[in-house]
C-alpha cells in the first residue's frame, strides 16, 4: 500500500476517527485506525464495538491496500509533521508502515488488517434527515444536563423522541432536565430511542459548517447512525426506560421573573466564587419589589451578596439553587432575556427563553436551611 494526502485532511480524518479509538486493553486491535486506500479514496476507521466512526478523504492511491495503525501514535505523528502533504508506505515483508512529510521520517509498526472488526452500515428500520445546525441545537442544549454516574446508564444518555414532524431531545440527571424541540419538515411515524450523550457531544463538533448541511439518521432496534459529508459515525442506543419526562415539567407557575442574560449571568458568575467553596454549591436568590438578589455564604471563606433589577409577575419567593446548575443553564441561553418560573422553595422552577418555546430548563432547588 502507497499513497499521498493533503496534511490538514488526514489530521481532521485521524482526529474524528480517534473518538471511537479504545482506551481499554481488552482487544489491542481496538487501540488501532484501520486505514484501506482504494479508488482515490483513503477510508479511515476506529471502533469499540460500542461506537464505530469512519472518514473518508481524497488521497493519490499509488497502490491499493489496508492496514492497521496505533491510533495513539499515529495521531500525534501526523499532527507534528513538518510538510503539506504526507506520504504513508506500507511494507508487507517488514509490517512497518513508512510515514514521510518534507524531511521527516517515521516507521511505525502495523497490526493485522484482517483482525479489524470492519464497521458495516447499519440498515435502519426507521431513518430521517435533518439539518446539521438543527442536530446541533438539539444537542447544546441537552447534553449538558445528562448524568455522567455509569451505574444508572439511562441518565448518560439524551432521549431522542419522534414524534411525527416534532423532533425532541431530553436529558435529566434527576436533579434538572433539559427539553428542546423543533419540527423537521418529511419526519412521518413515532420512534424513541436513547443515545449516549458521549457520542451526541462527539457528534456536535462535526456539525460547525457555515452552510447547513443535511444529516441522514439511520434507527434500528439496537443501534443509531448518523451520516453527513464523509463521515459516518454508528452508535449502541443504551438500553432502558426513559422517564415521563412531561411529568416533570410544571403546568403552571405563581411567579415569573424576566430578567436580562447577560446581566443575571455575571452576576451568577461572581456569586459562584462563593458558592462553589461549598459542598451544595448553593446559591440564594430572593424575588421581590422588582429585584433580585443573589448572595451565598462560605464560614470559611467569606460571603457574597448582589442585587439586579428584574420584571416580577406574581408572588415573592426566595429560593436556592446549585448554582453550576444555573449557570449550565444560563451558558447555552441565546435569547437577550429569559424568564425564571417559580412556584415555591421546595418546588421545580424552570428557565424559559424571550420568544422561543423550543426549549424548557426544568431544575430543582436545594434546601437551604437560612431561608
Amino acid at each position: 500500500m502507497k499513497f499521498k494526502c493533503a496534511k490538514t485532511d488526514l489530521t481532521q480524518s485521524i482526529q474524528t476517527v480517534s473518538k471511537a479509538v479504545s482506551v481499554k486493553n481488552q482487544n489491542p486491535i481496538l487501540s488501532g485506525i484501520y486505514i484501506k486506500a482504494e479508488n482515490d479514496i483513503l477510508e479511515l476507521q476506529a471502533t469499540d464495538y460500542e461506537v464505530g466512526i469512519i472518514a473518508q478523504i481524497p488521497a493519490q492511491i499509488e497502490e491499493p491496500g489496508q492496514i492497521v495503525l496505533p491510533g495513539k501514535y499515529l495521531q500525534e505523528v501526523v499532527k507534528k509533521l513538518p510538510g503539506v502533504n504526507v506520504e504513508i508506505e506500507f511494507n508487507s515483508q517488514d509490517k512497518n508502515a513508512h510515514i514521510r512529510s518534507n524531511k521527516a521520517n517515521f516507521t511505525l509498526h502495523s497490526m493485522s488488517a484482517e483482525d479489524f472488526p470492519i464497521i458495516n452500515r447499519i440498515n435502519g428500520d426507521f431513518n430521517f434527515k435533518i439539518m446539521d445546525n438543527v442536530l446541533h441545537e438539539l444537542i447544546y442544549r441537552t447534553t449538558f444536563a445528562c448524568s455522567t454516574e455509569e451505574a444508572r446508564p439511562v441518565f448518560t444518555g439524551c432521549l431522542l423522541e419522534i414524534n411525527d414532524s416534532l423532533v425532541t431531545m431530553v436529558a435529566t440527571d434527576i436533579k434538572r432536565l433539559a427539553v428542546n424541540s423543533k419540527n423537521i419538515e418529511g419526519v412521518e411515524g413515532k420512534r424513541n430511542m436513547i443515545i449516549p450523550a458521549k457520542i451526541l457531544n462527539e457528534l456536535q463538533r462535526l456539525l460547525n459548517s457555515d452552510t447547513p448541511r443535511e444529516v441522514n439518521i439511520k434507527y434500528n432496534s439496537n443501534q443509531v447512525s448518523f451520516e453527513l459529508d464523509n463521515t459516518y459515525i454508528a452508535s449502541r442506543i443504551i438500553d432502558g426506560q426513559f422517564p415521563d419526562y412531561n411529568k416533570v415539567i410544571p403546568s403552571s407557575f405563581k411567579t415569573r421573573i424576566k430578567v436580562n442574560t447577560e446581566e443575571f449571568r455575571s452576576v451568577v458568575d461572581r456569586i459562584a466564587l462563593i458558592s462553589r467553596t461549598n459542598e451544595y454549591k448553593i446559591a440564594k436568590m430572593e424575588f421581590g419589589a422588582g429585584m433580585v438578589r443573589i448572595t451565598s455564604n462560605n464560614p470559611e471563606i467569606g460571603q457574597a451578596d448582589e442585587t439586579m433589577t428584574a420584571e416580577i409577575d406574581g408572588e415573592d419567593i426566595t429560593i436556592s439553587f446549585n448554582v453550576d446548575f444555573i449557570y449550565d443553564a444560563l451558558k447555552i441561553i441565546d435569547t437577550k432575556e429569559f424568564y425564571i418560573c417559580l412556584n415555591d422553595t421546595l418546588r421545580p422552577a424552570a428557565i424559559r427563553m424571550m420568544d422561543d418555546d423550543s426549549f424548557t430548563y426544568v431544575i430543582t432547588p436545594v434546601r437551604n436551611n437560612d431561608i
